[in-house]
């Protein structure tokens, strides 16, 4: 009778509960949660398939311009403005001298600067694509020459503690831009620099820059073109204007104008320097522009903008000796490939560009 009575009490309506408004509140709250559980893992999911979507593009984005710019950099050799920025924003290596790398950076700079002007005078460099490959060449290899030896003589500065200050970067910019006594403003001066070399403020200071390590370290060791740079001008000042039986006493190199020449004229500075003398005076020790040598200057007489003088120049040796030596040694690893030339190859390609 019990069992009867259970099941019959199972069947039979439950009555009312009698709940508190707190718990229906509850109730409501839980039910409006759980219905926003059905969405919210759904969208969890799809965030993660997102984030794993945009990092795997990404990561495939970044192979492939590391592939591009490998390709293009190092095996056909683009040197477009937009790979140069590229190269300016990334320090890779173009080659590496005596376990130094040398900039890419500074190498297309070195390269632009150059070809810009050639590229200027000549409009299209020939109508014949070999000649104008191998011009190409020619200036891609000297350029890239030049920027291995700044990197060695940086690499001599940082061992033998030699500084390019900020200071003397600037003294170096002001002196170029006040060449041939001509007062530039600073806009004009940086308009020339680009329209002829198409170098911006930041690389030319940078190109000074270079300049100004291998000038100071070629003056910190050659102290053999010190010593004769110094008996030089100790007989120069009694031999009146007749430099040259000096020059060839030490084996130097004598150079007269022959007569009055444009201030402007490409010689090392020495045009310049000469300009800022008085007729039948010589000049102290003075370093070349482009800091290869030391000269000493007899200015014969001058005239608006022109100058008629004889120098003797003692070039630097030790540092291009050192050079050699690195060479020969195969301490230069290159990683592009581009020919040499010998002297009548180049004496040939310069001929034809004048």
């Amino acid at each position: 009778m019990s069992k009867i009575a259970t099941a019959i009490k199972k069947k039979l309506p439950k009555k009312p509960e009698h709940k508190t408004e707190k718990e229906k509140l509850d109730e409501r709250r839980e039910e409006i949660l759980s219905k926003g559980r059905k969405f919210k893992y759904p969208m969890q999911f799809a965030k993660h398939r997102l984030v794993f979507l945009t990092i795997a593009i990404a990561f495939i984005a970044l192979i492939g311009v590391g592939v591009f710019g490998y390709v293009s950099l190092y095996k056909t050799q683009n040197t477009s403005d937009i790979l140069y920025r590229f190269t300016t924003v990334l320090p890779l290596p173009v080659a590496k001298i005596d376990g130094e790398p040398v900039r890419y950076s500074d190498y297309l700079m070195i390269y632009r600067s150059s070809i810009t002007p050639v590229e200027q005078q000549n409009g299209t460099f020939s109508d014949n694509q070999t000649d104008a490959n191998s011009l190409r060449d020619y200036y891609k290899r000297t350029a890239l020459t030049d920027a291995e030896d700044y990197t060695y003589a940086i690499k001599l500065a940082k061992q033998m503690d030699i500084k390019v200050t900020d200071e003397m970067i600037d003294q170096a910019f002001d002196t170029h831009r006040k060449l041939g006594g001509v007062e530039r403003s600073r806009e004009g001066f940086l308009k020339v620099i680009k329209d002829n070399f198409d170098l911006s403020e930041k690389e030319y200071r940078r190109m000074l820059y270079l300049s100004l390590v291998k000038e100071e370290v070629s003056k910190k060791i050659d102290t053999e073109a010190t010593s004769k740079a110094e008996h030089a001008l100790a007989q120069a000042k009694t031999a009146g204007d007749n430099l040259k039986p000096i020059a060839d006493r030490f084996g130097l190199e004598y150079e007269d104008t022959g007569g009055l020449i444009d201030v402007m004229n490409v010689d090392g500075g020495r045009s310049d320097v000469a300009y800022s003398m008085t007729p039948g005076t010589l000049s102290d020790i003075i370093t070349s522009s482009n800091g290869d040598a030391y000269y000493i200057i007899y200015l014969k007489e001058k005239a608006e903008s022109k100058v008629n003088y004889a120098s003797i120049k003692i070039p630097f040796t030790e540092l291009n000796r050192r050079l050699e030596n690195v060479r020969e040694e195969n301490r230069v690893d290159e990683y592009i490939t581009i020919g040499e030339y010998s002297d009548s190859e180049v004496e040939t390609i310069e001929s034809d560009n004048q």
